[in-house]
C-alpha cells in the first residue's frame, strides 16, 4: 500500500466516501476515528463511496488515543492550515500516515502543539479561502505523493 490516509473525527459522509474511493483508487488504506458526524452505514456515504467500500481496507478506532497508540511506531505528517511547510515538502515515504482533522476544525490544538515538526499545509493564494473541502485536500496530497513516489 502506498499511503495510510487518516481522518480524525470526519463529520460529512459524502467526503468520507470520495475519501474512501480516493484510498482505493491510489491504493491506500483508510484509518477512520470516532467519533462521526454519521453513521457508517449513512446512504451519503455508501452513494459517494459508490459500489468500492466493500474492497476498501479500513480501521476503525475509538478515539484519537487508540490511534495514536495502536500507530506509536509509525511515520506521520499532520495536514492543517495552521503548518508552516508546504505540502510539496513532505518527505514522502511508502506506508507513511498522512493525517487530517476534521471538517469544522480541522486538527486539535493538542495534535498541532504535540507535532509541529511534522506539520504542512496547502497554500492557498486568496484571503477570501480559509480552507479545501477535505476530499479535495486529502486528493492533492496523496497524489503530490504518489508523483514523489513514483518520480
Amino acid at each position: 500500500m502506498a499511503f495510510n490516509i487518516v481522518l480524525i473525527e470526519p463529520e460529512i459522509p459524502n467526503n468520507t466516501g470520495n475519501i474512501g474511493r480516493l484510498a482505493l483508487a491510489s491504493g491506500s488504506n483508510l484509518h477512520l476515528v470516532k467519533p462521526f458526524g454519521f453513521e457508517i452505514d449513512d446512504t451519503r456515504l455508501k452513494r459517494a463511496g459508490l459500489d468500492y467500500w466493500q474492497h476498501l481496507n479500513v480501521h476503525y478506532y475509538e478515539n484519537i488515543e487508540e490511534f495514536l497508540q495502536k500507530n506509536k511506531n509509525a511515520n506521520m505528517v499532520f495536514l492543517s492550515s495552521h503548518g508552516e511547510t508546504n505540502h510539496w515538502d513532505i518527505p514522502f515515504e511508502d506506508n507513511m500516515f498522512l493525517v487530517f482533522g476534521k471538517e469544522s476544525v480541522g486538527l486539535t490544538k493538542s495534535i498541532i502543539d504535540n507535532h509541529k515538526d511534522k506539520l504542512f499545509k496547502i497554500p492557498l493564494y486568496s484571503d477570501h479561502v480559509r480552507s479545501l473541502n477535505l476530499a479535495n485536500a486529502v486528493g492533492i496530497v496523496i497524489y503530490e505523493g504518489l508523483r514523489t513516489l513514483h518520480k
